[in-house]
């Protein structure tokens, strides 16, 4: 595991933005049992936490997307952090709701972006992927030029892989369901028999369900 992805880990489960109950498992609303639940949305309220990640994400577009123009955030959890970033990148900062405004000029992206500027999109959280590939849609529709998806965590899901090779865009997170476990099993959190159930969940989440 990096140094970063370490601290995030350590920041998301000190203050509860994420709990691991692999013995009670939380049920997803499609039907997925799973030992995780996580809300990034908490990180905004604490002010050492937030600028951990947005120095993190912020450090990783200026060494791997250098050429990077704009910053996207998803609504609605990953514009605050969009918003750090392009802070400290001294970007413009644009957000893409999930769809178009049904009122006014029923935009869906909100803030300047010029056809041809390369983007990279911020996310809280990535499982599978799917609500924020449909955000890159919407950027692409209107010329952007997508360099990278970012997020704060990611459940590594092998759905999440195939979709984004989908979509031919690559994809960044600062911390990950592997690393938070292990950290969680460092800090006594959890013992060795719930360090293997959570390491096959991620590897078979639909059939994990069936055992728990």
């Amino acid at each position: 595991m990096t140094e970063i992805a370490a601290t995030i880990a350590t920041d998301l489960l000190s203050i509860q933005a994420v709990t691991l109950r692999p013995n009670d498992p939380f049920t997803w609303a499609s039907g997925i049992h799973s030992p995780i639940y996580t809300d990034n949305r908490l990180t905004i309220s604490y002010p050492t936490v937030r600028q951990h990640i947005a120095q993190g994400i912020a450090d990783i577009i200026k060494r791997d997307y250098p050429a990077t123009e704009v910053i996207a955030g998803v609504a609605t959890a990953g514009i605050p952090h969009a918003a750090w970033v392009a802070q400290i990148l001294n970007l413009p900062l644009i957000y893409v709701r999930s769809k178009p405004k049904d009122h006014g000029a029923g935009r869906q992206i909100e803030g300047v972006l010029k056809a041809g500027e390369k983007v990279v999109m911020l996310d809280d959280l990535i499982s599978t992927g799917g609500s924020v590939l449909q955000a890159a849609k919407a950027v692409q529709a209107e010329g952007g030029d997508i360099q990278a998806v970012g997020s704060i965590f990611s459940y590594q899901l092998a759905a999440a892989t195939t979709n984004f090779a989908a979509a031919k865009l690559p994809l960044f997170s600062l911390s990950n369901y592997s690393t938070l476990i292990e950290v969680a099993r460092q800090q006594d959190d959890i013992n060795d028999d719930e360090l293997a159930s959570l390491h096959a969940w991620r590897q078979d989440p639909e059939n994990w369900g069936q055992q728990h």
